[in-house]
């Protein structure tokens, strides 16, 4: 047991290497877009940071296969396995929304994020592999915390949707202003000083507004509108796991405490994520709270769910902190 978890570190490690390759190539990628803008051109670079993110992933998930063998159990009793497998959930959905569109430039933000997450657990909150206190040693462990991992993966792609559309809406906003600064006003012709004070005033307020290299980035990428559209679905989806993760908390709660609610921090902020989330899908359903002010909000969502993971289990007294799971 003690090799395959020796094992299972190895491959977590291999996984990041193949991660790091991935992300330099995804920059090297996503540089040659923004400095040349659209083009049919063949992107070798991106070619090479898919390939590695799959080998990545493969990697990722043999890590996570040998921990559980190592282990005895399933591999999400602590933060250190919560943590690599969430991970894991965020490269198959990048991986999975690939499907039909192309949304390889998301590579940098979404490996990026794994990279960090996978540093963290490595460096920071990495536990041998070994068994479980008795009070989670019961089939809820599987169902509770395998659902929390899921949606943590989930709505952690869908924040990095919602940071991309507050970029493309940026660039949308810049080249409309570039493209009205392209057309005369005639009223104002002749006014100023002649056709040489005219051109002038053109230019000037051509370059006020002229789009920089982000916004020739993005003008290859889907819209805002687009952006938002997939954000929604995977918090929709994040949601409703979510939710099922707090109705299966309360029921394992019960079983071991004798009550399936008490206001402990960990269930507080649980609760607290399940309000902003649900305030998103209401707002953005029935109030028209579409573009910057729901991704916003979705944004928000995930800083909650991070202060649930890292500051609620780390620095609260709370009745989950002995076993550091989300």
């Amino acid at each position: 047991m003690t090799d395959l978890g020796q094992l299972s570190t190895l491959l977590i490690y291999g996984a990041m290497a193949a991660y790091t390759v991935a992300l330099v190539a995804f920059a090297v990628d996503l540089s040659g877009l923004r400095d040349r803008g659209p083009a049919e051109r063949r992107r070798k670079a991106v070619g090479i940071a898919m390939s590695t993110t799959v080998v990545g992933a493969a990697l990722h998930l043999l890590g996570v296969v040998t921990r559980g063998v190592a282990a005895g159990r399933v591999p999400w009793a602590n933060m250190y396995e919560f943590s690599i497998l969430f991970s894991l959930v965020a490269v198959l959905v990048f991986l999975g929304l690939q499907r039909g569109r192309d949304l390889r430039f998301l590579g940098t933000f979404v490996i990026g994020l794994v990279l960090l997450m996978l540093g963290i657990a490595v460096s920071v909150l990495y536990v041998r592999a070994d068994g479980v206190p008795p009070a989670l040693d019961s089939y809820w462990l599987v169902i509770h915390v395998s659902i929390a991992t899921i949606a943590t993966g989930v709505l952690a792609v869908g924040a990095v949707l919602s940071v991309v559309q507050l970029v493309q809406e940026r660039s949308e906003l810049r080249r409309a202003a570039h493209a009205s600064a392209q057309v005369p006003e005639p009223a104002l012709a002749g006014v100023s000083g002649g056709p040489a004070a005219d051109a002038a005033d053109a230019g000037a307020a051509g370059a006020a507004t002229r789009p920089g290299r982000w916004s020739r980035l993005m003008e290859s990428a889907p819209s805002s509108a687009e952006f938002e559209r997939l954000a929604f679905r995977l918090n929709a989806v994040g949601f409703m796991l979510w939710t099922f993760t707090i109705i299966a908390g309360a029921i394992w709660a019960e079983h071991a405490w004798g009550r399936p609610w008490g206001w402990d921090p960990k269930e507080t902020w649980s609760f607290v994520i399940w309000v902003v989330y649900a305030a998103y899908l209401h707002a953005r359903a029935t109030r028209g709270w579409e573009g910057r002010r729901a991704a916003y909000l979705s944004i928000f969502g995930f800083l909650c769910v991070l202060a649930n993971y890292f500051l609620v289990n780390l620095l609260f007294n709370s009745l989950h902190a002995y076993s550091g799971i989300g």
